[in-house]
């Protein structure tokens, strides 16, 4: 989430890669899941080479070469479920675009699998659950491998107004792709630089506020946080039930599209889900989805030179797209931050607890105010750069019941929904509304933490539940930054048609380079004498 949201555990180290996937590697860098599917249809390959081929990327690029600490773990049983879908195929059963494909998971989302459920934390180290989240059931019916756990900004970036995004005391510090010195974003970095780096074609993060738009705008990639429900969040470690949703993260919009299709469903174990309904969102996808479609346009404040050069850009495309522009003025929500901040972390608390209670005997701290006196008791390893001071302020919140509570989730729901995105569509009379996700990626800074006060398109969008895309739009001084596309409650599948049509027009993504540091724009010598 925004503004919340180095060394690692042995126990918890990525496997190595099996010797055999140290030669003759199936390429899979820049390959999309369709190009997977169809390797494998053809026979040309197969889903435990495309596993292994991941693996010994993953040994190569992840605890290696770059190191970028993108997986916190791989599956032990990624390779036994990859040949038990080559068998499925060669007996005549194809479950559906993603059968066979290795699909990375982010780690505060449960699997069944033999690894741990961290949140990054070293007090869930114990943590395997041995069940999968329904979102993860969902992708195994689907067909998918489950290839790992992806590392994120600890306890998904909600501990700390000073965290250093992309930080955890299991995993290390996440490093962009694109530039090892700068963020990969909070709180689902690990899930955005690995697929960045093809590490795996697509992976599931979660949102609060700005945790799957954020990564993957900072690094390249599409990220959809779908409308709130459209996703189960049942066996995730929790932040808010207001705001919380799994969401597909990819290069692509198809390849994200594919992904929310096997994920998205209902779940009686979570209220939201109940009218969810098993859809195919790639099949929707139309190049002229844009075409007569009225786009309202938000300039935020402040925007550096550089990021409004690329919206023009982008602006320009959708026009060429057959979008009618109008330009936006966003209303004034005096007091939204302080109702959301309340209403987390109120939740935090009350949403924290029921989780834990229900983790294995060998996880100890069963509740928030343990894993407060445990970060305490283990302080150089937990807060070496940042201390918990969010999580010390939620523990005395007074509960779901307190007036206060509900009356600032009352609050940020009118501000962000009824007086907020859907008073900018009306108003304007537009179907979906772009702006900036955000500018390039900031520095990581483990003395004053996360520096970023530009521009920020998550969070009305985070707190009123609506859909929220981001497609790239190009770099801005080496680094990436993202298009976003915003609707009301339920349009998911126009807001993914929309940046579906400016991609393919578009075609703005550029595949990283693993720099040591950005390479900005010449000048910082300067002339000499």
């Amino acid at each position: 989430m925004r503004g919340f949201g180095l060394t690692g555990v042995a126990a918890l180290a990525i496997m190595a890669a099996p010797a055999a996937a140290q030669t003759n590697v199936v390429p899979v860098e820049e390959v999309s899941v369709d190009q997977l599917q169809q390797r494998m249809q053809s026979g040309a390959t197969s889903s435990v080479a495309i596993t292994q081929a991941y693996l010994a990327r993953i040994a190569a690029i992840d605890r290696q070469g770059p190191t970028l600490r993108s997986v916190i773990a791989t599956n032990p049983d990624a390779l036994a479920q990859a040949k038990a879908l080559d068998d499925e195929r060669r007996a005549g059963r194809v479950r559906g675009p993603l059968h066979g494909v290795p699909v990375l998971i982010k780690d505060n989302i449960e699997t069944a699998d033999a690894m741990a459920t961290t949140a990054g934390s070293l007090a869930l180290k114990d943590n395997v659950t041995r069940r999968d989240a329904p979102v993860v059931a969902y992708l195994r019916r689907a067909g998918a491998v489950i290839l790992g756990k992806t590392n994120l900004s600890e306890w998904a970036n909600i501990r700390s107004t000073r965290s250093m995004s992309g930080w955890s005391a299991v995993g290390g510090l996440v490093r962009n792709p694109y530039a090892f010195d700068r963020t990969a974003c909070g709180s689902s970095s690990g899930s955005g630089a690995a697929i960045a780096a093809s590490l795996a074609a697509v992976a599931v993060g979660t949102e609060t506020d700005g945790s799957v738009v954020c990564p993957s705008s900072i690094n390249g990639l599409v990220g959809f946080k779908p409308t709130l429900g459209l996703v189960s969040r049942s066996r995730v470690v929790p932040i808010s039930h207001s705001q919380d949703t799994p969401g597909p993260m990819g290069r692509s919009v198809r390849d994200v599209a594919l992904l929310l299709s096997a994920m998205a469903g209902p779940d009686p174990t979570d209220a939201a889900t109940a009218r969810t309904m098993v859809r195919d969102y790639a099949a929707g996808l139309s190049a002229g989805a844009l075409s007569g479609k009225r786009v309202g346009v938000i300039r935020p404040a402040g925007m550096p030179a550089a990021l409004a050069e690329r919206f023009d850009v982008a602006l320009n495309v959708l026009r060429a797209a057959g979008a009618t522009l109008v330009e936006v003025t966003p209303p004034k929500l005096d007091g939204l931050d302080e109702a959301e901040l309340l209403v987390l972390k109120t939740e935090l608390k009350a949403d924290l607890d029921a989780y834990l209670a229900t983790t294995p005997s060998a996880v100890k701290a069963r509740t928030l105010a343990q894993v407060i006196a445990f970060n305490r008791a283990n302080a150089a390893a937990e807060m070496p750069f940042f201390g918990q001071e969010l999580f010390e302020a939620a523990a005395e919140t007074k509960g779901l019941a307190d007036p206060a509570y509900r009356a600032a989730r009352a609050t940020s729901l009118r501000l962000a929904g009824r007086e907020g995105i859907d008073a900018m569509l009306k108003t304007a009379r537009t179907d979906l509304l772009v702006e900036p996700t955000y500018a390039a990626a900031w520095l990581s800074d483990p003395v004053y933490g996360d520096q970023y006060g530009g521009p920020s398109a998550s969070e009305l969008p985070a707190v009123a539940g609506y859909p929220h895309l981001t497609v790239p739009m190009g770099l801005m001084q080496g680094l990436p930054v993202g298009l976003s596309f915003i609707g009301t409650a339920g349009t998911d599948a126009a807001i993914l048609s929309a940046g579906y049509a400016y991609e393919q027009r578009a075609k703005a993504r550029v595949a990283p380079r693993y720099l040591p540091q950005a390479a900005v724009a010449a000048g910082l010598e300067g002339a000499g004498r």
